[in-house]
């Protein structure tokens, strides 16, 4: 008998098939190889011995490691899709489409008319190295994870892209009660909102689709998801019982047709042959040239410490600080000499509010008479943990952080924390931070890093920290993605790098990613000369080397460094005390319960998804809402919002839509439509249309037009278009107008006034991406010129069959421009109104400063309502613009949204009490030239520069705590100027 062996070596797993004469599987298997890549493999067939050893055998290799091997052992090996297509052609013909997913790779292969595949680039998001990740983000195994998706009762929104954006968005909502078993489905829901968006791109995924590879073979939820999402019955989805192993029997099928037969004695020769394969790789230095060397740094990182002193005989005043943060919860007491009486340091593992009642009972057990004169919460779970056991004082983390440092080094220049998925960075100046720069969605260069590639490898972290220190060649591995990063790790094992160098490498990554992406210094110098280094990161002393060595002076790291913000809000606790504290006491603790649960908000349009906390004692919070109207029952209307205004003025154009004679008209209310929308909707409606605009934003509209996006690097505004235009589609139309225009309204604020590229030219994506079924106008126009307009636009209706005269057009356009202008003069008018009103009230001025489109609550997620909550005004970028002189500046100046945002820095360099907030959409380049540009004008001007990156994720967890920040500033600034 000959046997066809098959083995697929994936970036994760293993797997192999054997087929007799009759194509009957005799054999196969599926397991995990832990990057033990070649090892496994000589493995896989030792444990084949039985069955070959007597045999003749063809084989055949695939998968993303594979290729290496079959060159290293000179053995066949077949492209992974072409196996994939093979099995499916042999044994189910009738598929349409084929979805498979593995460790690190996803693919969508379409079978019918022209064989197409699309798959993964280097990024992992939305595969099984991302589940795994979110699985032990909840701390469940993968078979709980399944089980819980099942049992679901709401879908949250979560980037599946990148791990690392999935783990902040999932953080906040654990924090805040949210139920694991929505949480689980929402993470299966991103997975599959990945693979429509990411790889089909636009083309239908109908028809009978076959589902392989293991995340959805041992997922039932997960297969769920897709069914549901792609609206196909059960009988069109099919899983079958070889669905893990597929590409394996299609390596094995492939096998049929290679000449050569080999010998169970030659293969593994050939094996052994590629195992010992030694390619060497170029490193870094070492970080330490000698013991000596390390001894020193020891030494000199001890000298930064908080004496201890024991609770159970402590008898006096104590202070409880506690850090919620994103992945752990930190809890520190003192006595009144700033002496630690009590600490933890403890992983939420999904629930806070349960680490924090296991640690108070433990403390109230080990001293029962222990008097708690003052008690606080910082960091991500501030709200929740502070509410449900009574804390005296909530702070945000960057004031806690800062206080712990001065407390070693009074005269600090820089501190940086990096903890588990958050970086914050502050620049003092004269006592007081002058600047604060914190990380961005992505985590990457944080613990949580770090910790993932440990567990991915098989240790603790705190083994592979210090197997970094003894790295003689530390793999370079630049400041790159997280998830991008896996492959080039990878490629630095099978290159035979040791796991000592892939941890040296990886410190100095994360050095690198924190000082040239999120500071992006260009001189250490610019940090100053006393720095403070804090976070659970800093404890891992392979990065604390790293960072010492690239900025090339030594560092403060004080011992407690993981513990710096409970250790902070703590002195808070005690500096703000009046002797007495309101947290709970040790029956009450003990007796403490939780519940939680999800619910809609209907007061308003954003729809916020909510969760009730409710405590044993009756106290509720509500976490999740955008504004104050859950709380409150209603807005607060007295604070002056311009994002407010515009979007109530734009929505109030609708109700103008009367019937007319020309018929029904559609204009997506998307891009640059939210400024233009007044010149088109009365352009139109005096043609004698009835224009009809599309519905509010919402992730509901986002999702009608998600398959037909044909790039998933477009920011979230160019996606949600799609959605727009079927939603138009739905209304019954005539007709869809959507212009291509390369030019804005002429301010006169710049050297020229082009609109972003995305905006002006997206009307052609549309065209060429979505099968619409009514006439689609998309007319290459510009309002510039008056004259022109008209008559090119008289040119452009009657091409489509409208008989327009001169007369009719001339007195649509009068109107068209009059309205415009009216809308914008009244925006300014009330942005004028606003911060007079604000300067009277004492209230803090927010500019909120972005694009058009950026008034939209499903775009910018109630931000705008985040920051009245708070006490602030807010105005926007285009309402102030105009009143400011034009200047040239250091940058081309022809863009008409850039040179709105350069005009508001300008502005409100002169406004007291007054700072900018730059929002950016994920996905727009043109904005890295804006921030730079920014940052350097406020600064010149004494004023602090936030950036706020946004995407189709709305929890605003990370962007409330950088609008905290940047208040508190503010405060202590007017403290200082007092």
């Amino acid at each position: 008998m000959t046997y066809k062996i098959g083995l697929d070596i994936g970036s994760t797993t293993i797997k192999a098939v054997v087929l007799n004469d009759t194509n009957e599987v005799v054999y196969k298997s599926y397991e995990r190889h832990k990057s033990r890549v070649r090892e496994m493999a000589l493995e896989k067939i030792e444990e084949l011995k039985p069955i070959i050893k007597d045999h003749k055998f063809k084989i055949s290799l695939t998968g993303s490691a594979g290729l290496g091997i079959a060159n290293n052992a000179n053995l066949p090996f077949v492209q992974e899709v072409f196996a994939t297509t093979k099995a499916v052609r042999k044994y189910h013909n009738d598929s349409d489409v084929v979805i498979e997913l593995g460790g690190e790779d996803a693919k969508i292969i379409f079978l019918r008319g022209a064989l197409e595949e699309r798959m993964n680039s280097t990024c992992a998001g939305g595969t099984g190295a991302f589940i795994d990740q979110m699985a032990t983000l909840l701390n469940v195994d993968l078979a709980e994870l399944d089980s819980l998706s099942q049992n679901y009762t709401k879908l949250y929104p979560i980037a599946s892209r990148c791990g690392v954006f999935a783990k902040t968005d999932i953080q906040p909502l654990l924090n805040q009660g949210a139920q694991k078993e929505n949480l689980a489905a929402s993470i299966f829901q991103a997975v599959v909102d990945q693979t429509i968006t990411g790889l089909a791109q636009g083309r239908t995924i109908d028809g009978n689709i076959l589902f392989l590879g293991g995340p959805l073979s041992f997922n039932k939820g997960l297969r769920d998801r897709f069914i549901e999402t792609l609206k196909i019955d059960e009988s069109q989805a099919t899983l079958p019982e070889m669905g893990p192993y597929f590409v394996a029997l299609g390596a094995a099928i492939s096998a049929e047709s290679e000449t050569q037969d080999y010998t169970y004695a030659q293969l593994m020769d050939a094996l052994k042959r590629a195992a010992n394969v030694k390619v060497s790789h170029e490193g870094l230095p070492p970080l330490f040239n000698n013991d000596d060397e390390y001894l020193e740094f020891k030494e000199r990182h001890a000298k930064a410490k908080v004496q201890e002193v024991d609770l159970a005989s402590y008898k006096g005043k104590a202070y409880l600080g506690v850090d919620a943060g994103s992945t752990t919860t930190k809890i520190v007491l003192l006595n009144e000499n700033h002496e630690i009486l009590y600490q933890n340091y403890t992983s939420n593992q999904g629930n806070p509010v349960d680490v924090v009642q296991e640690q108070l009972t433990k403390i109230y057990s080990i001293n029962p008479e222990i008097q708690i004169a003052g008690s606080g919460v910082t960091g991500y779970g501030e709200e929740l943990i502070r509410q449900a056991f009574h804390m005296d004082q909530g702070e945000v983390e960057t004031i806690s952080h800062y206080t712990a440092a001065k407390h070693f080094e009074p005269n600090v220049d820089f501190i940086i924390d990096i903890g588990g998925q958050d970086m914050k960075c502050f620049k003092i100046k004269d006592n007081r931070i002058d600047e604060i720069i914190l990380n961005e969605a992505c985590s990457s260069g944080c613990g949580s890093f770090i910790e993932t590639f440990a567990n991915s490898l098989g240790y603790d972290i705190i083994q592979f920290s210090q197997m970094g220190l003894m790295g003689q060649h530390p793999v370079d591995l630049g400041s790159r993605c997280t998830v991008f990063m896996n492959s080039s790790v990878k490629q630095a094992q099978k290159n035979g790098a040791t796991v000592e160098d892939i941890s040296a490498g990886l410190a100095i990554s994360v050095v690198k990613n924190a000082l040239y992406k999120v500071i992006r210094i260009a001189d250490p110098e610019d940090l100053g000369q006393n720095i403070v280094v804090q976070g659970g990161t800093f404890l891992n002393d392979t990065v604390l080397r790293s960072f010492e060595k690239e900025l090339d002076k030594p560092v403060v790291r004080p011992q407690i460094s993981g513990l710096m913000g409970a250790f902070g809000i703590a002195l808070i606790a005690q500096e703000k005390s009046n002797g007495t504290s309101t947290i709970l006491s040790k029956e009450e603790v003990e007796n403490f319960t939780h519940t939680s649960k999800v619910v809609n908000c209907r007061l308003c349009g954003n729809n916020c998804s909510l969760t009730i906390n409710t405590f044993g004692d009756g106290k509720r919070l509500i976490a999740g809402n955008k504004c104050e109207r859950p709380i409150k029952g209603e807005a607060n209307f007295d604070i002056p919002n311009v994002y407010a205004l515009k979007m109530a003025k734009l929505e109030s154009y609708k109700e103008l839509s009367k019937p007319g004679k020309r018929g029904r008209l559609g204009l997506p209310m998307v891009l640059n439509m939210y400024e233009n929308l007044p010149f088109w909707h009365t352009f139109f409606t005096a043609l004698d249309f009835e224009v009809i605009v599309s519905d509010r934003s919402s992730k509901a509209i986002y999702n009608k037009g998600q398959h037909t996006i044909p790039s998933d690097t477009a920011c979230y505004p160019a996606k949600l278009v799609h959605g727009h235009i079927v939603n138009l589609l739905e209304k019954d139309l005539d007709a869809i107008f959507y212009p291509a225009m390369t030019y804005n309204f002429d301010e006169g604020i710049s050297d020229n006034c082009f609109n972003c590229p995305v905006v002006a030219y997206y009307p052609e994506v549309i065209q060429a991406n979505m099968d619409v079924k009514i006439p689609f106008m998309y007319p290459y126009i510009s309002v510039n010129d008056k004259k022109d307009f008209m008559k090119k636009i008289r040119r452009y209706l009657k091409e489509q069959g409208y008989s327009i005269s001169k007369k009719e057009i001339v007195e649509a356009s009068n109107l068209a421009y009059a309205e415009y202008e009216n809308h914008t003069n009244e925006i300014e008018s009330y942005a004028r109104e606003a911060l007079e009103y604000a300067q009277k009230e004492d209230l803090k001025i927010i500019c909120l400063a972005g694009r058009p489109y950026h008034i939209d609550p499903e775009i910018n997620h109630g931000i705008d309502r985040l920051i009245t909550s708070l006490g602030c005004a807010v105005i926007s970028e285009d309402s102030v613009a105009r009143t400011v002189e034009f200047e040239k500046f250091q940058v081309l100046n022809q863009w008409t949204y850039h040179a709105r945002l350069y005009q508001a820095a300008n502005y409100i360099a002169n406004i007291e009490n007054c700072e900018l907030v730059q929002l950016v959409s994920f996905g727009c380049g043109l904005d890295s030239i804006t921030s730079d540009e920014i940052h350097d004008i406020l600064h010149e001007n004494n004023k602090m520069y936030t950036q706020l990156k946004i995407d189709e994720i709305d929890n605003l967890g990370a962007v409330k705590i950088r609008i905290r920040s940047l208040l508190a500033a503010m405060e202590d600034r007017e403290e200082a100027n007092e």
